[in-house]
């Protein structure tokens, strides 16, 4: 008997340590389906409509005074208007012979000359004097010099800054004409401005 009792607590032993260890590593349970996650889904804010822009100058049609031409937001959408740079070749100011006074005549298109230049106060000029062949070369180009001088004086009567004015004399070396004839020498008695 004492062997079937040894023999029972044996086995009951080894039952109830395989009982221990196997409750321990109970199975896992099998997964057939994923869980099933709520994800928040939120609703992407609606954009506002676009608006139409036909010239592509970033301006919508609706706020643009020129839809079809592209323009800038400082002109309300309209291109930008620049006033075109005179040329300033004025060739009609006109002296006596042997004379550095101004005619009477040339007053009007100084003034014109004296409006157009304060639309462009930062601009320089160019005063190119000259004259007629008659005398000598060295009077000629010092009464070029002084028909330039004139017309700067004049400029700045009317307020041009002389800082913006540059006189060059030429005396008989330019002529616009022959000096065959009187009719062609009073057109080289002359100042002409130029944009420098």
């Amino acid at each position: 008997m004492r062997n079937f009792k040894s023999t029972f607590t044996s086995v009951s032993l080894a039952f109830l340590v395989a009982l221990v260890m196997f409750s321990s590593c109970k199975p896992k349970k099998v997964i057939t389906q994923a869980p099933v996650a709520q994800a928040l889904v939120q609703e992407a804010p609606k954009a506002a409509p676009v608006e139409a822009d036909s010239d592509g100058d970033g301006i919508p049609d609706s706020k643009d005074n020129c839809p079809n031409k592209a323009g800038s937001t400082l002109n309300g959408g309209c291109p930008e208007v620049v006033a075109a740079e005179p040329t300033f070749n004025y060739k009609n100011i006109l002296f006596e012979f042997n004379s550095s006074v101004l005619k009477t005549s040339s007053y009007q298109v100084l003034d014109e000359i004296a409006r157009e230049m304060k639309k462009f106060p930062s601009m320089q000029f160019n005063l190119n004097g000259h004259s007629s062949a008659e005398g000598t070369e060295k009077r000629n180009l010092t009464l070029s010099v002084d028909r330039a001088t004139a017309v700067k004086s004049y400029l700045v009567t009317a307020g041009i800054n002389a800082n913006n004015l540059i006189t060059k004399g030429f005396g008989e070396s330019m002529p616009l004409t022959s000096n065959d004839t009187e009719a062609s020498r009073q057109l080289n008695r002359r100042v002409e401005i130029k944009k420098n």
